[in-house]
């Protein structure tokens, strides 16, 4: 019924400095070793007093208090209620309860009802509270965080067309000059 199995089985021996005893910690001292687990970093907060000119990247989050005039990407991102942004955001999950000037595409957008937005959201999923203002357009697409994409999805670097002649002009752009340019 049972059998004796070579897991169980005493492999060879193997020699062990006896002169030295194993190292043991000191009482209440923690061990770290390389396997363990990374603690996630916390949010990085730009205060209601700074204002930053630039870009800024990270793959940890954000909550913003101050004034940024530029790009933002992050995981989380929070516009605070005091906060202002004037560029382009790009977050997996975006909180906004101040004002943000530009596009926003994100996973997750939430605007809450002290929100301020101007230009365009691309999402996958969205919730606007009552009292939010915005204005510009919404659109779903299931990966709104794809780079070098356009509000509709089509990549911005075409293939090159056999003619050198621009594309005509949507129908609703005029091609003709106003009356006050013509010479």
């Amino acid at each position: 019924m049972f059998s004796k199995s070579k897991i169980n089985e005493p492999g060879p021996k193997v020699e062990t400095d006896k002169t030295t005893p194993p190292a043991s910690p000191a009482r209440g001292a923690m061990e770290f070793s390389s396997s363990a687990p990374k603690t996630k970093p916390a949010a990085s907060v730009l205060s209601s007093d700074l204002t930053i000119t630039g870009n800024l990247r990270t793959t940890g989050d954000i909550q913003v208090e101050g004034t940024v005039e530029g790009d933002i990407r992050a995981h989380l991102l929070t516009v605070g209620e005091t906060a202002t942004i004037r560029g382009e955001i790009v977050a997996d999950d975006i909180v906004v309860n101040g004002r943000v000037i530009g596009r926003v595409r994100g996973l997750k957008v939430r605007l809450t009802s002290t929100a301020r937005v101007e230009g365009d959201i691309i999402h996958k999923t969205i919730a606007i509270e009552s009292g939010a203002h915005f204005e510009g357009s919404v659109q779903r697409q299931d990966d709104p965080l794809a780079a070098g994409r356009t509000a509709a999805g089509q990549p911005t670097t075409a293939a090159p067309s056999a003619s050198s002649a621009p594309a005509p002009l949507p129908s609703f752009i005029s091609s003709q000059k106003p009356a006050a340019d013509k010479e």
